[in-house]
């Protein structure tokens, strides 16, 4: 039975065009009530980053700065690159071995277009198959506004086999991605006008909150103390993500660089490729926390031209993305890319934080979001061995802590496999599978 204080679970902040969806709240009652036979949202996020990364011998001194642990099983020591996820760990499986076989054969700059499709580009045509997202997206996507999110750093689709998305259609056609922040936030919170009145509201007010103040203050006189604490904290995210669109899109624009051997110079703002990252990360964030949507995707560059190839140039590394990924294998080179794929890692980990110190029901965010992280080549052009890990599902039946080794007669469709069936989609196969991954369940 509603009590007289509660509040629909989709209750909005509306004003002038804007609609600000609000976490789940004590007021709301419970998001999962036998009456409405409904349980608590299950979640996906897939994030891809190109080039592959280090992978110095087991012996060598650069060894600290190679990509994967060391050991097995629960007895694994993390590298210097993924320290970052370390107080994570206990919501943490990597994998090692884990491929797309048929993909093996491929170009190693066209791997990207079947991250999550697992499927082999027939030359000529490039058709490809649907994504793993997108077939998430059907079965519980219709369940919130947007079935599904797909950003990349780059936007649109891209050229074939060098696709800006990772997502794909039921026929195989690239889902446009977004990445001008403003742009995906807007799609989030619908700032539209809809009339000359509220064309000017919108222009003359620097934040969404602004202009749902009044209604804010009248729900937070309805609310518990819990709740009112949890809305300002939601309104304060809200807020940083306002302040750092701006800042964030400040590099977008800026030419790619014109790069030697020995320096990159960029006319823009050091930390704005830490800006955008934390940005983007934000905005999927928010987007599960209201459940605007479950299902994200987010391609951090492209293996063709990408905005992205001069971030480790902007944060002080004397090449571009590309170039660190040729030169890992020399001297020196294990450390140069393996400190951006640390400020990779440690991007993710600050997404990861945020989901795990948000309450959801009986545990928190995280407990029922499952997060894919890694790239389609091993060291650059090979197309084996994915550097890959999993967050998050502890609520959904997976266990972590651990490094699981698997030789390349398992496919990477077998993960894809285990995190459908973790996530209520019944599936007997994905592609290439031959059953779901030992270890994680």
């Amino acid at each position: 039975m509603s009590k007289s204080w509660h509040i629909n679970r989709r209750t909005a902040l509306k004003a002038a065009g804007v609609s600000l969806a609000l976490p789940w709240m004590e007021a709301m009652g419970a998001p999962a009530t036998a009456a409405a036979g409904k349980e608590l949202p299950r979640r996906m996020c897939a994030i891809m980053f190109p080039f592959g990364i280090a992978m110095p011998k087991e012996n060598s001194e650069d060894r600290a700065w190679g990509w994967f642990p060391t050991g097995a099983g629960k007895e694994y020591q993390l590298s210097n690159v993924l320290k970052p996820l370390e107080p994570l760990m206990e919501d943490v499986s990597i994998f090692q071995g884990l491929s797309h076989p048929r993909c093996r054969a491929m170009n190693g700059h066209d791997t990207g277009d079947t991250f999550l499709t697992a499927n082999n580009l027939a030359p000529v045509t490039y058709q490809n198959t649907i994504s793993l997202d997108q077939l998430v997206a059907k079965q519980i996507g219709q369940e919130t506004r947007l079935p599904s999110l797909t950003l990349s750093t780059d936007g649109g689709v891209g050229p074939r086999t060098r696709t800006t998305t990772l997502s794909y259609t039921e026929k195989g056609q690239p889902i446009p991605a977004l990445s001008d922040p403003k742009q995906i936030f807007d799609k989030l919170f619908g700032q539209t006008a809809n009339s000359k009145q509220d064309r000017r509201q919108l222009e003359s007010s620097a934040s969404i909150l602004d202009l749902v103040r009044d209604q804010s203050k009248s729900l937070q006189r309805k609310l518990g103390v819990a709740d009112r604490r949890k809305l300002s904290e939601y309104e304060t995210s809200v807020r940083q993500v306002e302040k750092n669109l701006d800042r964030s899109r400040s590099w977008l624009d800026v030419p790619l660089p014109s790069v030697d051997k020995d320096s990159l110079a960029l006319e823009a703002d050091e930390n704005a490729p830490k800006d955008y990252l934390k940005t983007i990360y934000d905005l999927q964030f928010l987007a599960f926390q209201t459940d605007l949507t479950r299902i994200s995707t987010y391609q951090i560059g492209s293996y063709g031209p990408s905005r992205a190839r001069k971030f480790p140039g902007v944060l002080g590394l004397k090449a571009d993305w590309h170039g660190l990924a040729h030169a890992a294998n020399k001297k020196g080179g294990p450390e140069n890319l393996g400190r951006f794929d640390q400020f990779l890692a440690e991007n993710l980990a600050r997404f990861l934080t945020r989901l795990k110190e948000t309450p959801e029901g009986d545990g928190n965010l995280l407990d029922r979001t499952l997060v894919l992280y890694g790239s389609s080549n091993s060291r650059t052009h090979q197309n084996k061995n994915y550097p890959l890990l999993l967050a998050g599902g502890g609520k959904l039946g997976l266990n972590h802590n651990q490094y699981l080794h698997f030789d390349e007669k398992t496919p990477m469709s077998n993960l894809f496999l285990s995190m459908l069936h973790a996530l209520g989609v019944e599936s007997e196969q994905f592609v290439d599978s031959t059953g779901r991954l030992d270890g994680l369940s």
